[in-house]
């Protein structure tokens, strides 16, 4: 292995690890702060935190981004005006061990676009450990009763997975331009956008330590968050980056546990072995482990 490809690895685990924090964290904060604007107050928190970055450390790359990259850019901006926000309601409407865990269906949405839409190739293991995380995610959103009764706070999570299965892909395209630029943008416009929306919808908000320790947590766990993973794009791509980034619903759960003292059921514990044989096919496709290889 390359070692420009052991820094993007890292790079993504960084990535996942910082994400991570989101779920537990925001938890508690949208005991304060409505949903729409929360989600509004992580990106902006993310665009701020970075762009005051950027005055500080140049970006190597010297490319910024250009007229042609128009499409990508708002695509990636929509998509991450209603990511957060469903993200955000499925936070308020179920667990957050069990939010964390559903995060992982993004490796599902993000393979099957890339495949689908931008041609990326998928191998029969990872085809394998998507169907495992397709399963969990399933379990973990019945409830673990045999029944189409789904819990709306896991269909919330599932549906800001998709956006950003998406989104994760519209970036790739533009993920070798200036990161400092692509993460800046996203921050300030879609955390605009869902300000805006949540301003539409009635919500207001203006406790301001609140809201900073929003924009921080968004900072960290969105901004730098992203910035590592599209630096990981950059090299090994959309797909495998997810792939690597599949660490982050563990640790977000981990933290659930011990922060929440959330209780740890018979689903969620059959559904994290399942989605623990997925990631773990997962991550062993992107290092080109095959069964029978030497």
């Amino acid at each position: 292995m390359k070692s420009g490809q052991v820094k993007a690895i890292l790079y993504a685990l960084l990535a996942a690890v910082l994400y991570a924090l989101n779920t537990p964290v925001s938890k508690i904060l949208l005991e304060e702060i409505p949903p729409r604007m929360m989600a509004g107050f992580l990106y902006l928190g993310a665009g701020v935190g970075i762009g005051l970055l950027s005055l500080t450390k140049k970006d190597e790359s010297a490319e910024r981004l250009e007229k042609s990259d128009l499409p990508y850019v708002i695509g990636m901006v929509v998509l991450d005006i209603a990511a957060p926000v469903f993200l955000m309601f499925g936070i308020l409407n179920t667990e957050a061990s069990t939010v964390s865990l559903l995060n992982n269906f993004e490796i599902v949405a993000t393979t099957v676009v890339a495949l689908l839409i931008f041609r990326e190739k998928v191998s029969a293991l990872l085809w394998g450990g998507i169907a495992f995380i397709t399963v969990s995610s399933i379990l973990l959103s019945t409830g673990g009763e045999l029944s189409f009764s789904f819990s709306w706070g896991a269909v919330f999570v599932l549906a800001a997975t998709i956006c950003w299965g998406f989104e994760n892909n519209c970036t790739r395209r533009i993920s070798s331009k200036s990161t400092y630029e692509i993460v800046f943008i996203k921050g300030i416009f879609s955390g605009a956008g869902a300000l805006i929306l949540g301003l539409l919808t009635g919500e207001r908000y203006f406790q301001i330590g609140y809201i900073l320790a929003a924009m921080l947590l968004g900072f960290v766990a969105y901004g730098l968050s992203i910035f590592f993973y599209i630096r990981a794009q950059r090299v090994i791509g959309a797909a495998k980056t997810s792939a690597y980034y599949a660490v982050s619903p563990f640790v977000g759960a981990l933290l659930s546990f011990i922060f929440l003292h959330e209780s740890l059921t018979g689903h969620f514990t059959a559904a994290l072995i399942l989605m623990i044989i997925g990631s773990v096919m997962v991550v062993a496709d992107t290092l080109g482990v095959r069964p029978g290889k030497k």
